[in-house]
């Protein structure tokens, strides 16, 4: 086989998901194993595969040691020297996991029976003095049951942790971290210790991580009142959630409510990255899931489905599973992370007439998305925004006139700002209708705060730039385990953006400070990370220091990523590289959202990132087009997120809400006396600043101060 053809067997294999195992039943191990070893190295296929039809065995492998041919390949056979194809390991079928246990087996041909056309054969095979004998249509498929048989052996080691280690299994739990139950309970390796009937064919697990799971089990919530590992507050409570069992999740449902009918529900998304919308009800409850086919959808509704009603995953590991939030959750995380997704997908699609729009060409898409209880469906888009370029800093504003910082997410948080003051103008409002759809509701004493679960989520398409993005430049792959190296000194660093380019540096450990003439003169304009910039509102809040005198600090409960999402990297990034931070003022606290992946990660957007950022928030007509050079419209105008704009929202509300503000003070005189004038804001931010310099991780740069010494009629 040319190298060609196996970089583009494994390529496919790979991106093989959950839609491509439907038509998989107990004959599927025969695919998967034949793409196996077709794929197999010389190292890893050493003494297994089966002689090919045509004479020639796999190229530069052994042939196995059959009785009569002593393992020798034909005297004229001379395997090509072929380049390794990277990528990542392929999962094992039985006949590799034995093989890795119990290398240089070797195969025997028991017989042969039945007609030319239909032959049965029987092959055996002998491990630690036990001979198990496996049959099927072609020798390979005899091996390979026998090799299960061989392999069910070994599950019945008394220690259940030396047979998942033995079989290279991994179990993934999804616990809640706030449970007081710190141990699994003993049930779980249940599974392993109590040996399958023989005639159970194994079959990959659907995680692709080559652990081996029996046909036919499936976990069934417990009986009422059975002690419950995981504590989420979401019916029904039931047991931790088990592995598929090698099922995709649309095989497993049918087993549990036979006769369920799937329902298209719409398609939408670029050319390039499709995705389409499958529904199905179950016990009265609709469920819907999304994919770039129709039949990932479809498995993808199944396991909404799945997790909703009967508290199970699929196996994930541990770099793309989602990381609950800290305290109320109100949402299962990747039922959310779906429809968060697309939500903000459609309403881009929507403002840039199906991605037909000049401005629908972007690299990074964010948006926020506001959820007001327990139901996803009626969750509201916020806003939307594109962009990956900063200011340059040759047209740095004095007045607030220019946005300095245009990657989509940052753009996403000023558009929510710009929310929250119209809802705050909605309350303060003599319109009953607009008082009563504003989101603040007065606090007992003084201000205003969010009504209860209002909730903002954060979507952006790939990881943010700096800490979150450096050390995960492609997707978890399925032997990822996780980050290997948490201790390297560069995790965690502060990172700046570079004016006029893409990408990240860490920041010097001295002159962190930016001076005005130094950026006019040609000194390369510096601007904090998007991962800083996040771990920052983690702390602070996201409304600001402005939005600070009149609402409590308001923070996203979740962050979720269309692509590159890795557990251990992003959540370093977003809040534990801060873990230790302390002493922050009352009301003030370390934000841990929940984070997670889309199970339908975006492609990665080819070409060159355009010079333009676009926004849009609720209330809008349509798009606004900035240039991120310039931080203002082609035709020289401010855009409506530039800290001008804001302020002016600021000073109406602070003359008419004077008497019942948080903080007390006369009208400033410029933008930056109102906000150094938020004195608590101030002081979790100098504690931040300070923990990660405690840390180890780099001081914050600062712009020059000379950009907020404005007023309005300056």
């Amino acid at each position: 086989i040319a190298g060609a053809r196996q970089a583009r067997g494994q390529q496919k294999l790979f991106t093989m998901d959950v839609d491509e195992e439907e038509n998989m039943s107990s004959c599927s191990t025969d695919v998967k194993e034949n793409r196996n070893l077709d794929n197999v190295s010389s190292k890893e296929g050493t003494g297994m595969p089966e002689q090919l039809p045509n004479g020639g065995g796999g190229v530069g492998r052994k042939r196995p040691l059959e009785e009569g041919n002593n393992g020798h390949a034909h005297p004229k056979f001379r395997p090509k020297k072929r380049k390794k194809t990277p990528g990542p390991v392929l999962p094992k079928n039985a006949l590799m996991q034995l093989n890795e246990i119990k290398p240089g087996l070797q195969y025997k041909l028991l017989s042969q029976t039945g007609p030319v056309h239909a032959p049965v054969f029987v092959m055996t095979v002998e491990v630690n003095g036990q001979l198990f004998e496996g049959s099927g249509p072609t020798k390979k498929k005899a091996k390979l049951n026998a090799a299960e048989k061989a392999l069910r052996s070994f599950v019945q080691f008394p220690n259940a942790s030396e047979a998942h280690l033995a079989m290279g299994r991994t179990l993934t739990v999804n616990t809640d971290f706030t449970s007081d139950q710190a141990d699994f309970p003993d049930m779980l390796f249940n599974g392993f210790e109590t040996p399958a009937p023989p005639e159970d064919p194994f079959y990959l697990g659907s995680n692709g991580n080559g652990s081996l799971n029996p046909l036919g089990e499936y976990p069934v919530p417990p009986a009422a009142g059975t002690n419950s590992l995981a504590q989420a507050p979401l019916p029904p409570p039931s047991t931790f959630s088990s592995s598929s069992s090698g099922k995709n999740p649309v095989m497993i449902l049918n087993e549990l409510r036979p006769g369920l009918k799937y329902e298209f529900v719409s398609e939408s998304g670029e050319s390039h990255a499709k995705n389409f919308v499958m529904s199905v009800t179950v016990d009265s409850q609709t469920f819907e899931g999304s994919g770039r086919n129709k039949k990932l959808a479809k498995a993808r509704a199944a396991q909404a489905a799945l997790s909703a009603l009967f508290n199970m995953q699929l196996d994930q590991t541990p770099s793309r599973q989602p990381i609950p939030r800290e305290g109320l959750q109100l949402h299962l995380p990747q039922v959310l992370a779906d429809a968060v997704s697309r939500l903000v997908v459609d309403k881009f699609s929507e403002l840039t007439d199906n991605f037909t729009s000049p401005h629908a060409r972007r690299k990074v898409l964010a948006g926020v998305v506001m959820t007001t209880g327990t139901d996803v469906k009626e969750a509201q888009v916020i806003c939307v925004s594109t962009g990956t370029k900063c200011i340059n800093g040759e047209y740095m504003s004095d007045r607030g006139l220019a946005l300095n910082d245009c990657h989509a997410e940052i753009i996403a948080r000023r558009s929510l700002i710009r929310y929250l003051y119209m809802q705050l103008e909605f309350f303060l409002s003599n319109n009953k209708e607009e008082h009563q759809k504003s989101i603040f509701t007065r606090c007992e004493k003084h201000g205003y705060r969010l009504k209860d679960n209002v909730q903002f989520h954060l979507y952006i398409s790939t990881s943010p730039c700096g800490d979150a993005r450096i050390f995960s430049p492609h997707e978890a792959g399925v032997e990822d385990q996780g980050d290997r190296h948490p201790n390297r000194k560069a995790r965690g660093q502060l990172r700046t953006k570079i004016e006029s380019g893409e990408g990240t540096i860490p920041v010097r450990s001295s002159n962190t400070i930016q001076t005005w003439d130094g950026v006019l003169q040609g000194e390369r304009l510096l601007t904090m990370s998007c991962s800083d910039k996040i771990a920052r509102w983690n702390v602070v809040g996201i409304q600001g220091s402005l939005m600070s005198y009149f609402t409590e600090p308001i923070y996203f409960s979740s962050i979720i990523l269309g692509s590159l999402y890795h557990a251990d990297h992003l959540s370093r990034a977003m809040y534990q590289r801060i873990a230790d931070i302390e002493d922050l003022p009352q009301q003030f606290t370390l934000n841990r959202p929940l984070l997670s992946g889309i199970s339908n990660a975006e492609a990665r957007q080819p070409g060159k990132a355009p010079n333009f950022s676009v926004n849009w928030a609720v209330g809008d007509q349509g798009l606004e087009v900035i240039n991120a050079t310039t931080g203002k419209d082609d035709m020289g105008r401010p855009s409506r997120l530039c800290k001008h704009a804001l302020y002016s929202r600021w000073v109406r509300l602070h003359l008419k809400l004077s008497s019942t503000l948080r903080i007390k003070v006369s009208k400033p005189s410029s933008y930056h006396e109102a906000k150094q004038a938020a004195v608590e804001y101030h002081s979790a931010k100098q504690t931040l600043i300070k923990a990660f310099q405690k840390a180890g991780l780099g001081a914050w740069v600062k712009k020059p101060i000379e950009q907020d010494q404005f007023s309005l009629n300056s």
